[in-house]
């Protein structure tokens, strides 16, 4: 029990209990106060310190500051030439960018055109291919033709006759052949070839043993070989012979007469491996040609016209050597006389001039009023009359 201001109070009374407690809360509050100001005026103490500190901080936050303008200064400019950098750069590379582009479209030009040219020289290849190939195409086709005239005996030789028909007459002068000329034997030869006596006029057959030349280049054995080699000996042998009996006639042709052959192939054949026929043919004065030799032959023939015609005209040539003499001889006495004339003409011109010089020198004294001389020419002149009378 406790006893306030005479009034008693339990201690389990909750108003002592309240009362106490906010007792002990201001003696707290106030103690803490106390506490409160005493640290207050150590912190005040010790925040000098501080504050100084805190100046400097701020003057070098100033200067910061202040390098900091003067640093954003500088990246302006930096960034005011970087700029101008920039638009430079961008410039430049537009411009070489636009060179760039000119040069790649003249290039792309140029290619497209010698594209275009290669392209329109292929062209012209593959028309010229093309061509060529329709031309193997009809060359087969007339290759099919020749071998089915050559597969006939009377085709074969009417394509002979044809060919040398074509070579004498680029060869020789049309008035010098005879085609077809039938004989006083009532033999008819290819060709007749008029030439002078001698020789004389010599007989052109045209003869083509294709037949055995076939067999011979087909031939795979030996016998077939030697058969068709006989064959072809036996051929051409025949053919020297006929020609030997039907174009060779004393005091009407020549002694020897001309077997045309219309293949290289087989002229070279007999050549090569069958030189006695050939021997033969010289033998019975048959000579074996063919088409390239056979056009050397006929210029040979030519030029033997030629000198046979020279001959036969000699007369002529004389008197017209003579009649170009007297010509001339005329020409020199015209070229004299006219000398004679021009000599003439020229004296005449010289004597002019001589009397154009007196009549201009007179004329000149008279313009200059040169009396003296003018009175003693008359006096002269007179006495000159009285002496010619």
């Amino acid at each position: 029990m406790i006893e306030i201001s005479g009034t008693a109070y339990a201690l389990d009374d909750p108003r002592l209990i309240a009362a106490l407690v906010a007792v002990l809360l201001v003696l707290a509050i106030l103690a803490l106060l106390v506490a409160a100001v005493r640290a207050a005026g150590r912190t005040a103490r010790s925040v000098e310190p501080l504050a100084r500190d805190l100046g400097h901080v701020a003057a070098r936050v100033q200067s910061l500051s202040d390098g900091q303008e003067r640093l954003a200064g500088g990246l302006h400019h930096v960034s005011e030439a970087q700029a101008k950098s920039q638009t430079a750069m961008l410039e430049l590379m537009e411009k070489r960018l636009a060179e760039v582009q000119g040069k790649m479209g003249e290039s792309l030009s140029g290619t497209a055109t010698r594209t275009a040219r290669s392209l329109g020289e292929l062209q012209e290849r593959l028309a010229a291919i093309d061509k060529a190939q329709a031309n193997i195409t009809k060359l087969s086709g007339d290759v099919l033709s020749l071998q089915d005239i050559l597969s006939n005996k009377q085709t074969r030789g009417a394509f002979g006759e044809i060919q040398l028909t074509d070579i004498v007459s680029k060869a020789l002068p049309s008035d010098s052949y005879t085609l077809q000329a039938t004989l006083s034997n009532g033999k008819r030869a290819d060709c007749l070839v008029h030439l002078p006596n001698p020789p004389g006029p010599i007989a052109i057959d045209s003869k083509f043993p294709l037949e055995a030349y076939e067999a011979l280049r087909r031939a795979e054995t030996q016998d077939q070989l030697n058969r068709a080699a006989q064959a072809l000996r036996l051929a051409v042998r025949k053919h020297i012979r006929d020609i030997s009996d039907r174009y060779i006639l004393e005091g009407e042709t020549a002694d020897g007469a001309i077997l045309f052959l219309p293949s290289e192939a087989v002229y070279a054949e007999l050549h090569a491996n069958f030189p006695e026929v050939v021997r033969e043919g010289f033998a019975a004065r048959v000579w074996i040609v063919s088409p390239t030799t056979c056009m050397a032959t006929l210029n040979t023939m030519r030029a033997i016209l030629k000198d046979a015609r020279m001959r036969e005209q000699a007369g002529a040539i004389r008197r017209e050597l003579s009649l170009l003499y007297a010509d001339v001889d005329r020409l020199g006495s015209r070229v004299e006389n006219l000398d004679r004339h021009f000599g003439q003409a020229s004296k005449d011109i010289a004597e002019i001039k001589i009397s154009a010089d007196k009549a201009g020198r007179r004329a000149q004294r008279l313009d200059n009023f040169d009396f003296e001389e003018l009175q003693e020419a008359p006096a002269a002149s007179g006495l000159a009359l009285e002496t010619s009378k």
